[in-house]
C-alpha cells in the first residue's frame, strides 16, 4: 500500500503508456488497463481495543496520460483531404486557445482556402471495479472509500483520519484541488449534507456532492425496481463510472457481486470535467476510518479511456474477501504462538527461581541522579515482602500498564496498594522517575495519593494510598447477585469527588496536569464510598499556557476525544469529554460503548440524546437504581454529561464551570434541542448526539446555551 503523504509513488507504479491497448482501437485515442488479480491484504479478526491512528490508504495508484498536447496553429497552406486521425487529447483547462486561435492574415486571391486543423477530442473514460468493506464491528464502518482523480499522487495537508484523506477544513472546496471523485460514504456528515450513512456521491474539489443516492441497483425486466445495498455489509459489490467527454454525462452504477451491470445507472448527472482536470492525473482509491476499524479491499479493477468501454472483470478468477473464520495458517501460526509462549513460561519460571535463590544477596543500585529523589524511594526488599513477593493471593487487579497488589510496608504498618509496571527505556527512566515525583506532591483528598516509587532494572514499582473498597466499575459492572449495589447519592457524591480532583489537576496546583484515562476502572473507593481519581500513568505536565505536546493517542476508546483522532493533542478538554462519558456511565450503569446491545444503544451518548430527544431522559437511568433518586440530580448529571461530550472543545464548560454546577453554586445553562446535530462524518451510524469513538467534523453547534455562543468550526 501507498500513502499520499509519501514523497515517492509506489514500486508497482506505472503509465498508461505502458500498457496493452485494445488492437481494434487507435493507441494514440485510449488506453486499457486491467488490474491482475492479487492476494487479498491479510484480515486479522476484530480485537477489543480501538485501531492505531487511522491514515488514509491509496490500495492502488496509477498514472493518466498527459491531457494537454502542444498548441497547434493553423495552417497556412492546409491539404483538402480529411483531418489526419492521430488527434491529441482534449485540453482541459485551456479551451479557448485550440477553439478560438489568433486569428491569421487574409488570404490573398491567390490562395486557396484554409481551414484550420481539427480540435482535441475531450477527454472520456469508463472504468469498473470489485471492491468490500469489512467492518470490525458488524455493520458498522469509518468513512468509507473513494475512487479519486487527482493532478499528484501525493495529497499535503489532507487529513489523515478524515475527508477520505482527500482534503482539510481549508482545502475542502477550493477550485484549486483539482480532483474528482465517487465516494462509497458510509458516515454521515451534516457538514457535507450527506443523505445518509450509505450512499454513493459524486465530488469534484469538495466533499459536498454535486450528485448521491443511497446505495441501490435496478432489476426487473423494465429496471424499475430498485434493491437497496448495504456497503459495510463485508460483501463483494461491483461499480461501473462511465464519463462522456462529449456530452459531459457522468453515470455511476452498482451492484451485488455476480450481478450483471443494471441498464439504469444509480447515479447520472452533467459536469464538464475538463474545468477539473490538468495536463497530468493520477487515478486510484483513496479511503479513511476516522476513529473506527474496518478493512477495504479492491479485487479487481479495469480502466479505459476516450470512447472504449473497460473491459469486463473476469468475476471467476478473482480473490475472494478474507472471512473472520481461522484459516490453516491462523491455526498454524496459533499453535507457533502456544509453543512460544509455553517456552516463555518456562524461561520465566527458572527466572524467578533464580530471583528467588538470589534475592537475599541482591544488592540495590541507587545512580547519582536519583539522589534528590530520595524520600520517594522506597527499598525494593520493603514492597517485595509487603506483597509476599509479589504473590497472585496479593493481586487486586491488573490493567494496560500493569499488575497491582495490596501490600503491607511492616516498618510502620501501613497498607498501600503497588503498581508493578515493566519499563526498558533506560534513556527515559530518569524523566519518568522526575514526573513520578513531581505528582508526588500532588494532594487533594479526591485522588489516590501517589507515596514514592522504586525500582529494580527495567521494572517500576508506583505505591499508592490503599483504597479498601476497590474500584468503581466492580460496583456498576458485576452481575454477582450477592454484589453490592450503589445507590444514587452514592454515585452522586462520587461524581462530584472526581470532578473536584480534576479541577485540583487543572487549575489549583502549579503546574496543568492531564490525567488523559478518566474512567470508572480508575476511579477507586476508599472505606466510606468517597471516590478517589487514581492512575496517572498517562498524565502529561505542563506549564500553565503552554502548548501541550503532541504525542501519540492514549486513553480507552468510549471516553477518547474526538479531536484526539484527528490532531493527536490533548488538553483540559480532552479530560472534560473523558468526564462526560464517565458521568453517563455512573448514571446509566453502562459502558460507553457495547458492541453486543441492540443498534440505538451501542454508544450511550447517542442513546441518551435520543432519550432526551424523545422526551425520555430518565429512561436511561440504571435500571438498579428505580425510583430511588432525585429527579433534579439525575437529570443534571444526564444532561451535563451530554454538554461535556460536545464534539467541540471551546463548547464543552471547564471544569470550574462542571463543579458550580455540581455544587449547585450555578444554574446549568438552558440546553435545548436545536442546533444538535443528527450524525458525524466518522459516527457509527444512523441519527445521533455523536460518537464517543468517531473523529468529528461538524460545522454546528450542539447546544443551544442562555449565552447563544458560537460554536462553528
Amino acid at each position: 500500500m501507498w500513502s499520499p503523504f509519501s514523497d515517492k509513488p509506489p514500486s508497482n507504479f506505472f503509465s498508461l503508456h505502458d500498457m496493452p491497448s485494445n488492437p481494434n482501437s487507435n493507441p494514440n485515442l485510449h488506453g486499457h488497463a486491467t488490474l491482475p488479480p492479487t492476494p487479498p491484504p491479510p484480515h486479522h479478526p476484530p480485537k477489543s481495543h480501538p485501531c492505531p491512528t487511522p491514515t488514509p490508504t491509496v490500495l492502488y495508484i496509477q498514472r493518466l496520460p498527459k491531457l494537454r498536447p502542444p498548441i497547434r496553429r493553423l495552417s497556412q497552406n492546409p491539404p483538402k483531404r480529411a483531418p489526419p486521425a492521430h488527434r491529441p487529447l482534449h485540453q482541459p483547462n485551456r479551451p479557448r486557445l485550440l477553439q478560438t486561435p489568433s486569428p491569421l492574415p487574409p488570404n490573398s486571391s491567390s490562395d486557396p482556402p484554409r481551414d484550420p486543423l481539427p480540435l482535441p477530442l475531450p477527454f472520456s473514460f469508463s472504468t469498473t471495479f470489485v471492491f468490500a468493506m469489512v467492518p470490525e464491528i458488524s455493520n458498522r464502518s469509518g468513512q468509507g472509500i473513494a475512487l479519486v482523480i487527482s493532478p499528484d499522487f501525493r495529497i499535503n495537508g489532507a487529513y489523515p483520519a478524515e475527508y477520505f484523506g482527500l482534503f482539510n477544513t481549508s482545502t475542502n472546496g477550493l477550485s484549486s484541488n483539482h480532483i474528482f471523485a465517487v465516494e462509497l460514504d458510509v458516515g454521515h456528515s451534516l457538514q457535507f449534507k450527506d443523505i445518509d450513512d450509505n450512499h454513493l456521491g459524486i465530488d469534484v474539489n469538495s466533499l459536498h456532492s454535486i450528485d448521491s443516492a443511497s446505495a441501490a441497483y435496478y432489476t426487473g425486466q423494465k429496471q424499475s425496481t430498485k434493491q437497496s445495498l448495504l456497503l459495510v455489509s463485508g460483501d463483494p459489490m461491483q461499480v461501473w463510472i462511465n464519463y462522456n467527454g462529449l456530452n459531459h454525462q457522468i453515470n455511476v452504477t452498482i451492484a451485488p457481486f455476480g450481478i450483471p451491470r443494471p441498464i439504469a445507472p444509480l447515479l447520472s448527472t452533467k459536469f464538464d470535467l475538463s474545468r477539473v482536470f490538468v495536463e497530468e492525473m493520477y487515478i486510484g482509491f483513496s479511503a479513511s476510518n476516522g476513529g473506527l476499524c474496518s478493512s477495504h479491499y479492491i479485487l479487481g479493477w479495469s480502466f479505459s479511456r476516450n470512447g472504449v468501454e473497460a473491459q469486463e472483470l473476469d468475476l471467476s478468477s478473482l480473490p475472494k474477501v478474507p472471512k473472520t473464520r481461522k484459516s490453516k495458517k491462523h491455526v498454524e501460526l496459533m499453535v507457533g504462538l502456544s509453543v512460544a509462549m509455553f517456552v516463555v513460561v518456562l524461561v520465566g519460571f527458572v527466572g524467578v527461581l533464580f530471583v528467588i535463590v538470589r534475592k537475599r544477596r541482591y544488592v540495590e543500585i541507587r545512580e547519582d541522579w536519583e539522589q534528590e529523589f530520595g524520600p520517594h524511594r522506597f527499598p525494593y526488599k520493603d514492597l517485595y515482602r509487603a506483597t509476599k513477593g509479589f504473590k497472585d493471593s496479593e493481586l487486586l487487579g491488573s490493567g494496560g500498564f500493569g499488575k497491582v497488589y495490596k501490600g503491607l510496608i511492616q516498618s510502620t504498618n501501613t497498607q498501600v496498594a503497588i503498581k508493578r509496571i515493566s519499563h526498558n527505556s533506560k534513556q527515559g527512566m530518569k524523566e519518568f522517575i522526575a514526573e513520578i515525583a513531581s505528582l508526588g506532591r500532588l494532594s487533594h483528598r479526591n485522588m489516590v495519593h501517589l507515596l514514592g516509587y522504586s525500582r529494580l532494572k527495567g521494572e517500576l514499582l508506583l505505591v499508592y494510598d490503599y483504597m479498601p473498597n476497590g474500584s468503581l466499575d466492580k460496583f456498576l459492572y458485576d452481575t454477582n447477585s450477592t454484589a453490592t449495589k450503589l445507590k444514587w447519592d452514592q454515585r452522586f457524591r462520587i461524581i462530584k469527588n472526581v470532578a473536584s480532583a480534576l479541577l485540583y489537576l487543572h487549575q489549583e496546583w502549579e503546574q496543568v496536569v492531564l490525567h488523559r484515562d478518566v474512567k470508572a476502572s480508575n476511579v477507586l473507593l476508599d472505606g466510606n464510598f468517597n471516590g478517589r481519581l487514581g492512575d496517572f500513568g498517562l498524565a502529561r505536565l505542563y506549564d500553565h499556557g503552554a502548548n501541550p505536546d503532541t504525542t501519540h493517542i492514549a486513553g480507552t476508546v468510549g471516553y477518547i476525544a474526538p479531536e484526539l483522532s484527528r490532531l493527536g493533542k490533548a488538553t483540559p478538554m480532552t479530560d472534560v469529554f473523558a468526564f462526560g462519558a464517565f458521568m453517563l456511565e455512573v448514571a446509566c450503569g453502562r459502558r460507553p460503548i457495547e458492541a453486543k446491545e441492540v443498534p440505538e444503544k451501542v454508544i450511550l451518548v447517542d442513546w441518551v440524546y435520543e432519550c432526551w430527544k424523545n422526551g425520555g431522559i430518565l429512561g436511561t437511568r440504571d435500571a438498579w437504581i428505580g425510583d430511588d433518586f432525585v429527579v433534579e440530580e439525575m437529570e443534571l448529571v444526564l444532561k451535563l454529561g451530554l454538554l461535556c461530550s460536545h464534539s467541540v472543545p471551546s463548547a464543552r464548560p471547564t471544569m470550574s464551570q462542571v463543579v458550580q454546577y455540581l455544587d449547585g453554586d450555578a444554574p446549568l445553562p438552558e440546553i435545548t434541542l436545536q442546533g444538535w446535530p443528527v450524525g458525524m462524518p466518522s459516527t457509527v451510524g444512523g441519527d445521533g448526539f455523536s460518537s464517543n469513538i468517531a473523529a468529528y467534523s461538524s460545522s454546528q453547534s450542539l447546544l443551544t446555551l442562555n449565552s447563544a455562543r458560537s460554536t462553528d468550526t
